[in-house]
């Protein structure tokens, strides 16, 4: 007898059923269309006497209740934000620590190329001494022959006061290491232009992918909102029903569970937007959270990865590879630097000098050329041994740009293959969205006609909830994909 009675109830309170109905979780604009389904089944039969009603459609049923929760509010949009690849760059131009370390890296292999052309210039170098001596000694000194035999003077031996300067310039003439020390910091600072494109290729991708990151997560806080929103109305209705008694109390706690699973993906949502915010600003080199404004076209950020780095024929051409190329050329440079110190050098050298002693026998200004050959005959060994050493040292090398060329092959395969996957992976969640919401519509449907249970309601719309999710994640990594495939074999001039 209970079950002709719920029916009538059913019935009775058409109106308040089909308000629940029309809930869904997750975004109605990502959900397919709202059409009237055909009834799985035949519907529950009503009392004897009365006439089945036929199910409402869609459009015909009543708007859901509205609601209000503080957690509704969106998270505050970021004081900065940044639209276009031409803002991010100018961020890190000025403020990137990693673009600066690696153009002082340059500044310095400059200055160390100077540095390695001194050593095969002239060198001159001045002295100038005053020297008083505290002790000395009166004696004779010899000075002539005069009409009264010889003639002496009395002076102070060593001289008490005195000024003595010179002036002397060495040229390297026979100079085997120094000249390929030039030839070795010129190939350094190759390197480290070439260190400066891959860092640049570096940090355009960490933008990218920060972007990519700030908008997959300003879409999923919004998703997770809706969701929440949506499991409101569900509570508000099953409240309701529960006090005309067509509900009983489990059909409120699994509303009020659906509710409170949907508050903690909410909140874990806002926390990760904050963070890709966060790891923005930190990729453009600001200490603080920036964003991005929801006009920004996140498909055009292929076109704007194309247009600040350009792609390089092969993965020799990639910066990173090319500097550990260049590391081997310097590698074996020290090799011969360590080769040349066994061979003799040859250096002319001047020097002019003066003094204010006056012997009378020699002239107090003197002026010497000089030519010095100076041959290496034994160290102990070091030589052998630095020998050794730089030979181990550019086997390394040639091995670390073998490892470098091998990933740099697999990333760049990886990356082409990636963008297939992902948007295999994107039609897959696309499916897979579609399914969970025809699910939640029959399950509302079924729902609607009193053969469907609270849970089915609530497991379903939770289904869609994390289907819409999944479809916005792929959707995000589509495009991301879509950018290392075009930094990874490119060069980055800006």
């Amino acid at each position: 007898m209970r079950r002709p009675i719920a029916s009538g109830f059913l019935f009775s309170s058409k109106s308040l059923i089909a308000g629940l109905v029309v809930l869904s979780v997750g975004r109605t604009a990502l959900a397919q269309p709202r059409t009237a389904p055909a009834p799985a089944g035949k519907p529950t039969p009503a009392p004897a006497g009365k006439p089945t009603p036929a199910p409402p459609a869609p459009e015909e049923l009543p708007a859901p209740p509205d609601v209000d929760d503080p957690m509704l509010q969106p998270v505050a949009r970021a004081s900065t934000e940044i639209g276009t690849w031409e803002d991010a760059l100018k961020y890190v131009r000025a403020r990137s620590t990693d673009l600066q370390i690696a153009l002082q890296d340059v500044a310095r292999a400059d200055a160390q190329s100077r540095v390695a052309l001194a050593g095969a210039l002239p060198t001159i170098n001045g002295t100038g001494t005053y020297t008083h001596n505290i002790i000395t000694n009166t004696t004779a000194q010899f000075t002539g022959i005069g009409p009264a035999g010889p003639t002496t003077r009395a002076v102070q031996t060593p001289y008490p006061n005195y000024l003595t300067g010179s002036i002397v310039a060495t040229q390297p003439v026979l100079a085997l290491r120094t000249w390929n020390a030039i030839g070795t910091a010129h190939v350094a600072a190759d390197a480290s232009r070439l260190a400066v494109s891959d860092v640049k290729r570096q940090i355009a991708l960490g933008v990218a992918n920060s972007i990519v990151s700030v908008v997959t997560s300003e879409r999923i806080a919004e998703l997770n909102r809706i969701g929440l929103r949506n499991a409101l109305q569900r509570l508000d209705l099953t409240t309701r029903k529960a006090a005309l008694g067509g509900a009983t109390g489990i059909d409120v706690v699994r509303a009020r569970q659906d509710v409170e699973s949907a508050r903690t993906t909410l909140v874990a949502g806002d926390e990760s937007l904050r963070q890709a915010r966060e790891n923005l600003g930190l990729a453009l080199g600001v200490p603080e959270q920036i964003g991005v404004p929801p006009t920004v076209d996140i498909s055009g950020l292929e076109q704007g990865a194309k247009s600040v780095c350009k792609p390089v024929g092969s993965v020799e051409d990639r910066p990173d590879v090319a500097t550990l190329k260049k590391r081997v050329e310097i590698a074996h440079r020290n090799v011969n630097d360590v080769k040349y110190q066994f061979a003799p050098t040859v250096t002319v050298q001047s020097q002019l000098a003066t003094t204010t002693i006056d012997t009378g026998a020699t002239p107090n200004t003197t002026w010497n050329v000089q030519a010095v050959l100076s041959v290496p005959i034994w160290d102990g060994g070091a030589r052998y041994g630095n020998l050794h050493d730089t030979q181990a040292q550019e086997l390394q090398a040639v091995e670390r740009v073998e490892a470098q060329r091998r990933q740099a092959t697999i990333d760049v395969e990886r990356a082409r293959r990636n963008v297939g996957v992902a948007d295999e992976r994107r039609r897959v969640a696309a499916a897979a969205r579609d399914l969970a919401a025809e699910n939640d519509r029959l399950t509302r449907a079924s729902y609607q006609e009193g053969r469907g249970t609270s849970l089915e309601l609530v497991t379903t719309a939770q289904a869609l909830r994390e289907a819409e999710i999944q479809l916005a994640l792929r959707e995000f990594e589509t495009v991301n994909a879509r950018v290392v495939a075009v930094l990874a074999l490119a060069s980055c001039p800006w």
